[in-house]
């Protein structure tokens, strides 16, 4: 079923894989009265979490022009492995490496554990987008305080951005740093936001990695990857909410007119 949504939304399933005898993860999401949410998760173990090396399609990984990954398949092996090879490959291609660390905190160990294996791969990219809240929880101080988000940046980082939920975004990169405002909508579910946020930021970085040099490209792209975000927080769910290029051009020339 999960394949064929995909399919149904023009993704290249080339690198599905199913399992026998594990079943698939599943995330339950509980919305609160402000469309902000809380997950828990059934996954005993899960099919991804049985990932190995063996399976990966590095031919795949090598034809792309960006990886990108989260911390979750960091937590068990054999799938951590699984993702460092993976990310080595890539790196050894020459591709571009983005990490969204997308806390999850109930399927670690521990906060500490989370902590130590989120950053145990950190300096491995080449951008990195992360929420206040993941700032707050990796730095354990106050994710407003530029010195706290400075402490995460690394020689050999081309970008990190902070998103600041409806406030918007900060961005950092060696020559340059800012922010940009978010836009004002009817906010419904927050789930796959960050999503929308950092999928739209890829689209256009995989069109034009220049984006990360010249800081009038940027603002554009993280102004339109804003209002992908906010777009996606009107409906409820996350793939039927993810916005058409139209809708947030539609909401950015409705903000600036």
């Amino acid at each position: 079923m999960l394949v064929d949504i995909l399919k149904q939304n023009s993704v290249n399933v080339e690198g599905c894989l199913f399992d026998q005898h594990a079943r698939t993860a599943l995330a339950f999401v509980t919305l609160k009265s402000n469309g902000e949410r809380e997950f828990m998760f059934y996954r005993n173990p899960s099919a991804d979490m049985l990932l190995t090396e063996a399976e990966l399609n590095l031919d795949l990984i090598r034809r792309a022009r960006i990886f990108h990954y989260g911390s979750i398949s960091l937590i068990t092996e054999p799938c951590r492995s699984a993702h460092i090879a993976a990310m080595r490959a890539a790196k050894s291609a020459g591709i571009l490496c983005s990490y969204d660390p997308n806390v999850r905190l109930p399927l670690w160990p521990s906060a500490q554990a989370a902590r130590d294996g989120i950053m145990s791969i950190w300096k491995e990219a080449d951008f990195i987008k992360v929420s206040d809240e993941e700032v707050a929880f990796l730095t354990q101080g106050d994710a407003h305080d530029e010195k706290n988000v400075l402490s995460l940046w690394f020689d050999g980082l081309k970008l990190l951005v902070v998103t600041d939920g409806e406030k918007g975004c900060r961005y950092f990169t060696k020559d340059f740093k800012g922010s940009l405002p978010g836009y004002s909508v009817n906010t419904v579910d927050t789930t796959g936001a960050g999503d929308a946020f950092v999928g739209s930021l890829l689209l256009n970085v995989a069109k034009d990695d220049s984006i990360f040099y010249n800081e009038a490209k940027l603002r554009e792209v993280l102004q339109f990857s804003n209002a992908c975000g906010a777009i996606c927080t009107t409906k409820k769910g996350a793939i039927p909410a993810l916005p058409t290029t139209a809708t947030a051009l539609e909401l950015i020339s409705k903000d600036t007119n």
